[in-house]
């Protein structure tokens, strides 16, 4: 089953060239695979399954940067980083640039919702050869910021098992080279990345990501590990999928020691998805303790309302805004609540007349500010 969020919504949207920096990129995660939110270029991953998936990124997205253009120049979006807040508050998400249109418009109370969106930090996907650049650009700006940038690293060989987010490198010599370059650009600045949504996953259900190509698989995420942690103020965490996608946790848990999550700082859950936050931290917990104690952090960015049921993956109605990004929780284990799905982008073309995975959407982006309220 797909993650619920990005699986077929995540797009990967070509990103611009601005002063020599290219835009940025959304991301994943549904109720099998991932959707997207912010997806490789701004939305991320949607799933095709159902509520157990966690939703995908879609190709145009992944590749580019947020649907305007990534995080590159100035905005008149006027966000400030909050005070006491870890993350990075961009001023060039999708949601961001929408608020300017919105204020432009003269259409206050619209805006006035919206910014319950546009104030919070959420992710910078990143999956194609521009990442390098997006990824030391933004978190240039991050740090300059004195806050930490969160990445989604989506670029995997056969991403996605062809469907709504398929792509990614085209070999494994070309992913080996992509990661090591993404790491490189992160140099000695703090970061998060949250690494491949579904990879893991998707060798655990009927993908067809067995035998060698799962080992080959493994060996590229513990590769990726080994890469990003060069960077000493880089923390990694490997997609381990949701709670209603592993119905196995401690098959998960194997495909995660085989990924390299030893050395990874830990795992994330519920990338692009809508499940409860607690049952989120009982899913990750039952992981943790199969894996040593390894901490994780829960996708918390659509989960206000939790599950619609059923295979209701694809920009189901009245979900709503989960809780804000931070990284105290109060919840042992739980390093961090991330909005890795970038609230307001869409899963997906789910035969309603919603625009394509990874673009914003606002009627469903004021719909979760609203839920949330």
């Amino acid at each position: 089953m797909r993650r619920l969020g990005r699986g077929p919504g995540f797009r990967l949207v070509a990103g611009a060239v601005v002063l020599g920096f290219v835009a940025a990129v959304a991301g994943c995660n549904g109720n099998g695979p991932t959707s997207s939110s912010g997806g490789a270029g701004s939305g991320g991953a949607s799933g095709s399954g159902g509520v157990s998936g966690s939703g995908g990124a879609s190709a145009s997205a992944a590749a580019g940067g947020q649907a305007g253009g990534g995080d590159v120049g100035g905005s008149a979006a006027g966000l400030a980083q909050l005070p006491g807040q870890t993350f990075y508050v961009s001023d060039q998400t999708s949601a961001a640039r929408q608020l300017v249109d919105l204020r432009g418009q003269g259409r206050t109370a619209e805006a006035d919702t919206l910014l319950r969106i546009a104030a919070q930090p959420s992710s910078q996907w990143l999956g194609d050869q521009a990442a390098k650049g997006i990824a030391e650009q933004v978190s240039r700006r991050a740090a300059a910021a004195d806050r930490t940038a969160v990445f989604v690293a989506y670029n995997i060989p056969h991403r996605d098992c062809g469907q709504y987010s398929a792509g990614g490198a085209a070999d494994a010599a070309s992913y080996r080279s992509w990661i090591t370059g993404l790491a490189e650009a992160l140099g000695d600045r703090r970061a998060w990345v949250v690494l491949e949504p579904d990879a893991v996953a998707h060798t655990l259900d009927a993908c067809g990501v067995k035998g060698a190509a799962a080992a080959e698989r493994y060996g590229l995420l513990s590769f990726a590990v080994q890469e990003l942690k060069k960077r000493p103020q880089v923390k990694v965490y490997l997609d381990a999928g949701n709670p209603g996608w592993a119905q196995d946790p401690s098959a998960m848990a194997e495909a995660l020691r085989k990924s390299g999550v030893a050395t990874a700082d830990g795992f994330a859950v519920n990338v692009s998805n809508f499940y409860a936050t607690d049952r989120n931290a009982a899913y990750g917990a039952e992981l943790s303790a199969a894996l040593g104690g390894k901490p994780f952090v829960i996708d918390t960015s659509r989960n206000g309302n939790g599950p619609l049921g059923g295979d209701a993956w694809c920009n189901p109605p009245g979900r709503a805004l989960g809780e804000p990004p931070t990284a105290s929780t109060g919840r042992p284990g739980v390093d961090a609540y991330l909005w890795i799905k970038n609230p307001g982008e869409s899963d997906g073309e789910c035969g309603r007349g919603e625009p394509r995975a990874g673009e914003f959407w606002l009627p469903y982006a004021l719909g979760l500010a609203r839920g949330g309220a």
